[in-house]
């Protein structure tokens, strides 16, 4: 079976990683100032918020449109490809997944498998680049879907961000209600649920305080984890290398011999998340996995 694989531009895969797993990239658009821009395209994290701060609307996010998902599938329906695995940004913060849900069961012709990631930016894209190694190796779609839940499983991130604004104006965080309003200088640590949703499940005064709570956090959540010595873990940050840098030392240290790797999150998501926001994630390496069968 001929396999195509699709991902949108969340991802945050290279051109290089793109070009060499024949990943096919739908770009998410992002309004502002009166403009459109493709993210991956014709916008990144820096001129987003270069934007952001020149204008008085608040950037706006949608979803690849429904024709130029069409127009991508029908494309490789016509180049011979007998399905089409889709892996999307979670569910819980953007309707891509059920756009693609819905064109599979109108055009059956597809063959167009719909995967939730229940999550983005680099964890989505390294679930990407699992599955191109996969459909290389001449997986069945059954088999690569059994893969995909299981590495997916291991998907967990704490995040902080330095104002609530974006995230309670862009309707991205489940109980903005409870951290709206909180005492100046009030820092929410976020994580995705598992149906893919954001919610602040702690609030920490001061972005220095949440940074140790942060790198706490995540030095206990993954302690007992039985694949612990096959993470791979990602600092990701918002328009502030200098903040990712001093904690990737900390990861360094916490998990020695463990790859890590300072990553961005994408224009898309930094438009919800806002300037200076910081996460730590982890995941199962792939590179530990036998994805070769």
């Amino acid at each position: 079976m001929k396999i195509a694989l699709v991902t949108d531009s969340t991802s945050v895969l290279t051109e290089e990683e793109v070009i060499a797993n024949q990943i096919h990239i739908l770009p998410i658009p992002i309004m502002i100032g009166g403009k459109t821009y493709l993210e991956g395209i014709d916008i990144d994290a820096s001129k987003l918020f270069q934007l952001e701060a020149n204008n008085t609307d608040f950037p706006k996010t949608s979803q690849p449109s429904l024709g130029s998902c069409l127009e991508l599938f029908e494309q490789l329906h016509a180049d011979g490809y007998d399905a089409i695995l889709a892996i999307s940004l979670a569910s819980g913060i953007s309707g891509c997944y059920q756009t693609w849900q819905n064109i599979a069961r109108q055009r059956p012709e597809f063959g167009l498998v719909p995967f939730d990631s229940r999550f983005t930016v680099r964890l989505q894209g390294e679930l990407v680049l699992a599955a191109a190694k996969m459909i290389a190796n001449g997986w069945t779609m059954a088999d690569m879907l059994d893969k995909l839940h299981e590495i997916r499983g291991s998907f967990d991130a704490i995040f902080v961000v330095d104002d609530l604004n974006n995230l309670s104006r862009g309707g991205r965080l489940s109980n903005a209600g409870a951290f709206i309003g909180s005492v100046l200088h009030i820092k929410p640590l976020l994580r995705f649920t598992s149906e893919g949703k954001i919610v602040a499940f702690e609030k920490i005064r001061s972005m220095k305080r949440a940074v140790a709570r942060l790198e706490e956090i995540a030095s206990e959540r993954t302690e007992k984890l039985p694949y612990r010595n096959q993470l791979r873990l990602f600092v990701i940050h918002s328009n502030d290398l200098k903040q990712a840098q001093e904690m990737l030392e900390f990861v360094k240290t916490a998990f020695p011999g463990l790859p890590v790797n300072i990553s961005e999150f994408s224009p898309v998501v930094a438009t919800h998340l806002g300037e200076k926001s910081l996460a730590i994630a982890w995941m199962l390496d792939c590179q530990t996995l036998n994805l070769t069968k």
